[in-house]
């Protein structure tokens, strides 16, 4: 049965869906809502990490939903960001997810392995290739 009567918008919702559930899975999370904000903050920190090309490449490959809100708020004239320390990227989402019981770094691993697992492989690596090593260690 269609919840919004378009078949390209319930396919959507249902890979978001799945993407939200392996997330709280690793996570050991009940909450969809906090899941969908790890979502966010790490897809976002990863985004400001890359060159423009390599977003767009990313944004191509992530479900219409994940997508809107991977774009959400990008001002891409200033990116990507330089820093390459592991510690500043886990600052941002630190800082953005306000959370003191939340583990950046357990998050952004958790995030990564769900990118893993519903990324095509040569779109991992060419992700994983334009990040500082640092910053890459995170990845499975």
């Amino acid at each position: 049965m269609s919840h919004t009567g378009l078949s390209e918008f319930d396919s959507a919702v249902q890979k978001t869906n799945i993407w939200l559930k392996d997330l709280m899975e690793l996570m050991g999370w009940e909450d969809r809502h906090r899941a969908y904000f790890a979502l966010r903050v790490v897809l976002h920190a990863l985004r400001d990490h890359l060159p423009v090309d390599e977003v767009a490449h990313l944004g191509a490959q992530l479900p219409m939903l994940v997508r809107g809100f991977y774009y959400e708020g990008w001002h891409p004239a200033d990116k990507p960001i330089r820093e390459r320390k592991k510690e500043a990227f886990l600052a941002h989402i630190e800082e953005q997810f306000r959370d003191p019981d939340v583990d950046a770094e357990k998050v952004a691993r958790a995030v990564f392995q769900v990118l893993n697992k519903h990324l095509t492989p040569g779109e991992v690596e060419g992700v994983k290739h334009c990040l500082p090593g640092p910053i890459r260690s995170l990845w499975p």
